[in-house]
């Protein structure tokens, strides 16, 4: 069996949501890319700001669904002597490169509103509206495509957020047009707009924090550094633990290292069997690197500092080279 084999049934459910998520973006793109085009003539036609920020929006949507795609590829792939962990963190990676997108566009789309604020432009409603209402229809059904996906890949819940705020453009481009149908108020195209912005924004910045902390390797929220090392000294035969560092490859693949010192060496391999099974049953950790300690080596490497303190060094002086009397009397 090969390694990617092996890998595929020893994360079966994974390998099945990996190729399930990767169906639905692939559909996902191909509604959302063949709108995008239709939706940024319609928003140069009808000149409205609303409808071109769901362009923008839609647009971007399609590069981060092809960007999750080429994650979730990655993802797939078994470790390497490279790569010793895999590729997984490709889609934390991506998740992260798609809040920083949706930041950018937002950047752009308030600099816009508050240039209509000052200088209103004259909007074609009707092509506003029936582009609008296509929109919202395909971002609903790509929605939905998505929606069915595995839900703690911060990769898959990034391609969502993205559709999200599609939608949200696209309801907000059709309640612009309707306002301004009706009142002739043109400054109600880019106050929906500003409101979009902040919802989006409020998400992106979210999925920026999470993926962040995961780059970072910081420990994960839903983790106490302090229950686990309280859980651990509860064992029998353990007298401490240092060196407690737990951090994530993934948010759903938490990792922890440590140091566990016993009172006994004859007890180590039954002590780290503990260990292992309390941060799995308890702390949802499967990976995990365990140094095993005792009492006496940690004594006996004080010893050895201790010594090396005390003892001069010598390294430093100069040796001569013996006579051949010396070397005589040595004989």
């Amino acid at each position: 069996m090969s390694s990617h084999g092996h890998h595929c049934h020893h994360d079966h459910m994974a390998c099945n949501h990996g190729r399930g998520d990767a169906r639905r973006l692939t559909i996902a793109l191909a509604i959302i890319g063949g709108f995008a085009v239709i939706e940024v003539v319609g928003g140069i036609i009808s000149g409205s700001l609303a409808l071109l920020a769901d362009a923008g929006h839609m647009v971007t949507d399609g590069m981060a669904i092809a960007l999750a795609l080429v994650a979730k590829h990655l993802a797939t792939r078994a470790p390497t002597r490279a790569f010793p962990f895999g590729q997984h963190r490709a889609q934390v990676l991506a998740a992260f490169v798609n809040g920083l997108a949706l930041m950018v566009l937002i950047a752009f789309l308030l600099m816009e509103s508050f240039s209509r604020f000052s200088s209103p432009r004259p909007i074609d409603v009707g092509v506003m509206m029936s582009v609008a209402a296509l929109g919202l229809g395909a971002n609903i059904l790509a929605f939905f495509v998505l929606h069915g996906g595995n839900t703690d890949d911060v990769n898959m819940r990034g391609a969502v957020l993205h559709v999200v705020g599609d939608i949200l453009g696209s309801v907000a481009a059709i309640v612009s047009a309707v306002i301004i149908g009706l009142t002739g108020f043109l400054a109600a195209d880019p106050i929906v707009t500003l409101l979009v912005c902040a919802l989006i924004g409020r998400s992106a910045w979210r999925l920026i924090r999470e993926t962040g902390v995961v780059l970072l390797q910081g420990t994960p929220e839903s983790l106490e550094t302090a229950d686990i090392e309280r859980r651990i000294v509860a064992i029998p035969h353990v007298v401490n633990v240092h060196d407690l560092r737990v951090w994530m490859l993934t948010p759903q693949k938490p990792q922890a290292t440590m140091h566990v010192q016993v009172d006994d060496p004859l007890f180590a391999d039954e002590t780290l069997r503990a260990v292992k099974d309390i941060l799995r049953s308890d702390f949802d950790i499967a990976d995990s690197t365990i140094q095993m300690e005792t009492y006496t080596v940690m004594a006996r490497s004080a010893e050895k500092d201790a010594l090396r303190i005390s003892c001069p060094d010598t390294s430093s002086v100069r040796k001569e080279p013996m006579t051949v009397r010396e070397r005589s009397q040595l004989h």
